[in-house]
């Protein structure tokens, strides 16, 4: 299953029935008089949030969602029958937006919201309704009202506790592979990671999912590279693990670069509460990892954890941070204290194929 987290499609709700014009007949009843019943109401398009989807690859291949007209109605006073809605299946996380891709219409966030997003055209009038005291046999009847209809874009931002940022091959889908489930594509080159991958962490008895996305590089906020397209699924987490990695010359500038896009893009990252980690200590000297954790404090003015994905040093310490500050923020938030509850829908994510 390949990944889509943006799509673009048309909308449009059902138009109204129109109403009828007849006369009742009946043996032994002279004036029967009108009973053209009233048109049925449109359908409706409705979005709703299902447990265990975290793609919208299924509008890839079709973009374009009409709901059904209403019935006609008919004589006997028989109101026509209501059209059938489109119901648009979406992932939690899902936010509708205008053409413009900036206006946000709906924000999909729990697991089976079903709001109606464009209600169907009401029905037209049978000529019974225009029946008065004056007006005894009217032939007057009305269309239905015409749906709504609308081009809007499809957004998916993925609920996750904490996201990694980086530096391309800074060790964030080993550091994934290594604390969950999820088994991300790893190799030694940049841009390995295509894609957002999500894992469910367990640390002393509790759990909390983690998000990876791709690398970012210098001026990503521009449009380079692939990571910029993919930091609004990082939007959503409580805390960033920021891993520098500690084989490269000027840790530094690996910092400040990150810091310095995360600003640029916006949506807050930048104010999100952040643990700071020198990765891939395994391959540094007691030397060079003090002298290079030196430097990345001074630049930062915080804590540098030193860990290594590959051979698991350090690790755990990181996974209780990122588990206080999230904890932390669900309290700010004013949920009760409690254990993390366990979020099976969010299956890793697979590459594309």
């Amino acid at each position: 299953m390949k990944f889509l987290d943006q799509c673009k499609i048309f909308l449009k709700s059902g138009d109204g029935g129109p109403g009828a014009v007849a006369f009742h007949r009946e043996k032994f009843i002279e004036f029967g008089g009108p009973d053209g019943g009233n048109g049925g109401r449109g359908g409706d398009i409705v979005f709703e949030v299902v447990d265990g989807l975290n793609t919208l690859i299924d509008y890839r291949y079709q973009q374009h969602f009409k709901a059904r007209r209403g019935g006609h109605g008919m004589g006997r006073s028989r109101t026509g029958a209501k059209g059938e809605d489109v119901v648009l299946r979406v992932p939690v996380g899902t936010q509708v937006l205008d053409e413009d891709q900036e206006t946000v219409l709906l924000d999909l966030t729990e697991a089976g919201q079903r709001v109606v997003f464009m209600r169907g055209g009401d029905g037209g009038f049978g000529n019974e309704h225009y029946k008065t005291s004056t007006n005894r046999a009217p032939r007057q009847s009305t269309p239905g009202w015409p749906g709504e209809e609308r081009w809007v874009w499809l957004r998916l931002k993925l609920i996750a506790d904490a996201g990694l940022v980086g530096l391309p091959n800074a060790g964030k889908s080993t550091f994934l592979a290594a604390t969950s489930r999820a088994r991300p594509k790893i190799a030694d080159y940049p841009f390995t990671t295509l894609t957002p991958n999500l894992g469910v962490v367990h640390a002393g008895g509790q759990e909390f999912v983690l998000a990876d996305i791709p690398g970012l590089i210098e001026g990503a906020h521009e449009g380079r590279g692939i990571g910029t397209r993919f930091l609004g699924h990082v939007e959503r987490t409580r805390v960033l693990l920021h891993l520098v990695d500690g084989t490269q010359e000027d840790v530094q500038l690996a910092y400040r670069t990150i810091r310095r896009e995360l600003r640029m893009y916006g949506g807050g990252l930048a104010d999100k509460p952040e643990v700071l980690c020198l990765n891939k200590v395994d391959a540094l000297s007691e030397e060079e990892l003090e002298f290079k954790r030196t430097k990345l404090r001074r630049s930062a003015k915080k804590p540098v954890f030193v860990l290594s994905g590959a051979s698991g040093q350090g690790v755990q310490e990181v996974l209780f941070e990122l588990l206080k500050h999230i904890q932390a923020a669900r309290e700010a938030e004013g949920e009760p204290a409690r254990e993390l509850a366990f979020r099976a829908r969010y299956s890793p994510i697979p590459e594309d194929q």
